[in-house]
Parts: C-alpha cells; structure tokens; sequence
C-alpha cells in the first residue's frame, strides 16, 4: 500500500471524530444564545370580606312592659348598625319567644323601618320611602317567622366599615278587645337581625 493511500485513510477516518466533535460545539453554543423576556405580576393576595352588625340597646331589652291594659300602645326604636365591608342583606326575625294564655295573640305589632331616632326614643324617625312596613301583624304572627329565610326587611347594605345605619321603630298595641281570658298572661320574644352578604 501506498503511502499516499495510508495518508488517505487516516484523513478519512479522522475526519469523522472531528466532525462530531465539531457538531457538538456547535450545539453547546447555540444553547447558550436564545433571547428571552420576562413580565410579572407582583403582590398578588386575598382577604375575605366581613360581615358585622350591632345595635344601640347596650344590652338591654327595648320593651319591659308590666301591667299592660287593652288598649294600650307605645313604640320604640332601635338603631342597628352594618360595619362589614361586604355588601349583604338584612333580615330580621325572632328568637325564644315565650307565651301564657295566648296573651301573643292579642298584642299587634307593627315594625317600620327607616332612619334617624335611636337608643330608644322615636324623635326625628323617618320611614324610607319605599319597603318601610316590615311587619305587621300579632305577635303571634312575628313569633313564626325563626329562620333568615322566612325573615323581614329590605336593607341591603353597600359594605362600607365607616358604617351604615338603619332604624327599626317597633309599635305595640294590645287589642282594645281583649278580655278577662288573658289577665296575668305573659309574652316574650327576641328581635334577631341578621346580615347575609349578597
């Protein structure tokens, strides 16, 4: 053989290695040269809304009637305030109520709700215009009503926590008929309100 055609083999054979070799460097620097970008949305975080109500009876019952005759009426508000920042819906219903002789069902009671007048005294109430019979009807009637969903009222609240107010002017009248079955007979009941966010 040739020295020339030894020459030959060895640069056909070696060129191989070398072309691989070639390839892969040619692969590690392409891999090291695309272009990128990036954009992102920082901060992101979540917080439940609250829903949160009170009112100005500081604990005590608004109506402590004792000796009550046919006949006889009064009324009495109480102002009920939304501090949740979630807008929601108020209703109000009852709670406990208790009863002898039926006295309940001779005791009229008639709910309005609107604005002005609080801690107990009905100066400067204003019924709102539209929606403000919340109830009327016995006491009985308003003993029934012990779900937020068979509850009373129309106020819907915005969800502002520097708060928002409604007042409540609750009117009793005990039947001008009512007669001697319902001496000494007792009633008792709680006004619950409730807020539920729409």
């Amino acid at each position: 053989m040739s020295k020339s055609h030894i020459a030959a083999r060895f640069v056909k054979w070696g060129a191989v290695p070398a072309a691989v070799a070639l390839a892969g460097g040619l692969i590690w620097q392409s891999s090291y040269s695309a272009f990128s970008a990036t954009t992102t949305n920082p901060g992101n975080s979540w917080a439940a809304g609250t829903v949160e109500l009170t009112d100005d009876d500081s604990g005590a019952a608004r109506f402590d009637v004792t000796g009550m005759t046919p006949g006889q009426t009064a009324s009495k508000c109480i102002a009920v305030t939304s501090t949740g920042s979630s807008p929601a819906t108020v209703k109000l219903y009852s709670a406990n109520e208790v009863k002898t002789k039926a006295l309940d069902t001779q005791i009229q009671l008639a709910i309005t709700q609107g604005t002005g007048g609080s801690f107990g005294d009905c100066t400067g109430f204003a019924p709102d215009a539209t929606g403000s019979d919340v109830f009327d009807g016995t006491l009985a009637g308003f003993g029934e009503l012990e779900t937020y969903s068979s509850g009373v009222g129309s106020w819907a609240t915005a969800g502002d926590t520097d708060g928002e107010t409604k007042t409540y002017k609750i009117t009793y009248t005990f039947d001008g008929s009512a007669d001697n079955a319902y001496q000494g007979g007792t009633a008792g009941v709680d006004f619950v309100w409730e807020a539920q966010n729409s």
